[in-house]
């Protein structure tokens, strides 16, 4: 007879999971497909349903929260469907309902029915009330605005970049190599030198003279590279370029300074002794973000923006970096455990961490070594999402504990607490591997 194992046993106390009076939406565009389940009146056990469509207008919606409301609807459950959502989700919170956005990829109907949307409505209620489905992390207000500022910052920040690489382009065509020899055209040096091109300046040796002092080229060098084919179309575009780049540089200063400015109210304040005063100063989230090594201090921005600023939301900093799709997915198998791909995530808090991951690499801190011990055998994609990770975690425990300050462990952290017997061990397993004969003798004190 074949060995069997029964496993662990394990008592769980199971906790009260239906929902009694719940209501589900199926949202598009124009219209959303409203399904609600309550109790039936008068046969105990039996459910009542009722679906029915209602316009995604702000008068509609406000009607259908006195409905459910009238109906004694404790919780309202929708798919995040493109931007739809939210005026669903954000009137019926508004009226005191409990809204749900769940992801679609978690209620998937059952292959092999019709897909309609009463039938998705109807799937979708079914599984709210039996306790079936996790919510989204949907920031309050506040967060909410803030995030809308830092993400229309880096798409101006992406834009201002794409025009500076057209005016680079522009000069290529007009056998201008001003790029070569001077790190950023767009500094002091290279903006005079463009401007002169477009007032009509076309000497090379005049337009090299503009160079300041911090130019490491030469003049000779310089009037090389300036020595092309400057037309008067190149003009013309050159300057709605530079225009261009003018304006959107403005634009994300102003950016800069309202995103500061609702930081500034979000932020909880600490005081800290000042360096070699004695005196209190205040010090804030993004100030203590930016003591993180590659964290600088419009990354801490827009992790607070993206993350929000209230860590009871994640229990645990494993919670966090499973929401940001920094943990690998443990897959296990007849008896194998794999690692699967770590998902997508938030697209703008990967961007700021990965930013970060790779400033922090360059650093001989402990974030740079564990970069440096990762990337030999790891590879360098997956040595940079560890450091995001631990970066990730950092964050966490600095903003569920306002009073705590970061406290890099040094690059020799994993070298003081190495086990000197598994060292040994793995040395001497790598010169077997070569044909060596290793007789260990410890040494003499």
């Amino acid at each position: 007879m074949a060995d069997t194992d029964n496993g662990d046993t394990e008592e769980i106390e199971q906790a009260e999971e239906f929902v009694a009076r719940v209501a589900a939406i199926d949202i598009a565009k124009a219209s959303g497909m409203v399904c609600v389940r309550t109790p039936h009146e008068d046969e105990p056990g039996k459910r009542v349903q009722r679906v029915f469509n209602t316009v995604a207008t702000s008068g509609a919606i406000l009607d259908l929260a006195d409905h459910l409301i009238c109906q004694g609807v404790t919780r309202v459950v929708m798919e995040a469907t493109s931007t739809y959502w939210k005026p669903y989700f954000f009137l019926l919170e508004s009226r005191g309902l409990e809204c749900w956005l769940v992801n679609a990829r978690d209620v998937k109907n059952v292959p092999g029915r019709p897909k309609t949307d009463r039938l998705d409505a109807v799937w979708l209620a079914k599984l709210a009330e039996r306790g079936m489905l996790r919510a989204s992390f949907v920031p309050p207000k506040p967060v909410r605005e803030l995030r809308d500022l830092t993400r229309a910052r880096a798409v101006m920040t992406h834009e201002r970049t794409r025009h500076k690489q057209r005016t680079e382009k522009l000069l290529e065509d007009a056998q201008i190599k001003l790029s070569t020899v001077i790190a950023d055209i767009f500094g002091v040096s290279g903006r005079a030198m463009l401007e002169a091109l477009i007032a009509g300046e076309r000497s090379p040796k005049a337009l090299a003279e503009l160079a300041h002092g911090t130019i490491k080229a030469s003049h000779t060098a310089l009037a090389e590279a300036l020595t092309g084919r400057f037309e008067e179309h190149h003009a013309f575009m050159c300057r709605m370029l530079l225009d261009t780049v003018d304006y959107l540089t403005v634009q994300i200063d102003k950016l800069t300074a309202r995103i500061t400015i609702r930081l500034a109210e979000l932020s909880t304040t600490e005081d800290h002794e000042g360096p070699g005063q004695g005196t209190l100063i205040p010090i804030t989230d993004v100030e203590r973000l930016d003591e993180i090594p590659g964290v600088g201090p419009s990354t801490a921005q827009v992790i607070l923006a993206e993350t929000g600023l209230d860590m009871s939301v994640f229990p645990t900093a494993g919670h966090l970096v499973s929401w940001a799709k920094l943990s690998p997915r443990t897959i296990q198998s007849g008896g194998k455990n794999t690692s699967g791909p770590t998902g997508k995530g938030n697209p703008w808090l990967r961007g700021a961490l990965g930013e970060a991951a790779i400033s922090a690499a360059r650093t001989d801190t402990f974030l740079g070594a564990r970069y440096r011990r990762l990337v030999k055998r790891r590879g360098h994609m997956k040595a940079l999402v560890a450091v995001a990770r631990s970066i990730l975690v950092s964050v966490w425990h600095l903003m569920n504990d306002p009073t705590a300050r970061y406290r890099d462990l040094g690059a020799d952290w994993h070298t003081r607490n190495l086990d000197p017997h598994r060292k040994s061990r793995d040395l001497v397993r790598q010169l077997k591997a070569l044909g060596h004969d290793v007789t260990l003798t410890p040494a003499t004190t």
